[in-house]
């Protein structure tokens, strides 16, 4: 279903009013018909399904796979909360999958993101519906989704908290059974380093030492 731009123009005025603006003056003359026009564009993936989604981008290829991953990571996308019509902004998707003889055009994965984006929307939902779409565009089931974003709804109003960047993944198939693979996915999107790892390794020997220095205290 296409944007009302006329409801828009009419809608956008009486919120000009509102706030105790004159959209009459020079500078806001305008507004309306522009806001009317962008939001056909911002808000495009709201006249699609998933699975209308899912058709536009489905061509594939045939390719030898090996059943290894191929991962396009940093997408940047942009979208608006469904709470509060807020910008969610320094948007990076990272998609992850595992072909089945046959592999989909790079671009049309940066197309799913965008388009899905293109929605008010969660972020957990973003990954959901990415995932289901992918799912349905490449024919595995073995798909990863990861996303940080910021959200103007928490940078610019109420708690403020401008450093605040949200995380979510979204795993299915192998991927949501094997923490082997999603710590390798992680890894390849820099969300797990080496030196995170060598952390953790290093904090659990320390906590193994205490706990036997411990026993040993304990059993004198």
């Amino acid at each position: 279903m296409a944007v009302d731009q006329e409801k828009i123009r009419e809608h956008i005025r009486g919120i000009l009013e509102a706030i105790g603006e004159d959209p009459d003056r020079e500078g806001l003359r305008e507004t309306p018909d522009r806001v009317a026009r962008m939001y056909s564009e911002i808000f495009e993936g709201i006249g699609y399904t998933n699975d209308e989604i899912a058709m536009m981008f489905n061509k594939t290829f045939e390719a030898p796979t090996n059943n290894d991953m191929v991962l396009v990571k940093d997408i940047e996308i942009f979208s608006h909360c469904e709470h509060h019509m807020a910008l969610m902004y320094d948007m990076r998707v990272s998609v992850a999958y595992i072909p089945r003889e046959r592999v989909i055009g790079l671009s049309k994965i940066a197309r799913i993101a965008d388009m899905v984006g293109k929605r008010l929307q969660l972020q957990e939902k973003i990954g959901t519906d990415i995932a289901y779409i992918m799912e349905k565009a490449t024919l595995s089931p073995d798909v990863a989704v990861i996303i940080t974003g910021k959200h103007s709804c928490m940078t610019s109003r109420g708690i403020k908290n401008t450093p605040s960047v949200t995380l979510t993944t979204t795993f299915r198939g192998v991927f949501k059974e094997s923490k082997e693979l999603q710590d390798r996915v992680l890894r390849l999107v820099d969300l797990r380093t080496k030196t995170d790892e060598d952390r953790q390794k290093k904090m659990t020997n320390e906590i193994s030492s205490s706990e036997v220095n411990e026993r040993m205290i304990y059993e004198k």
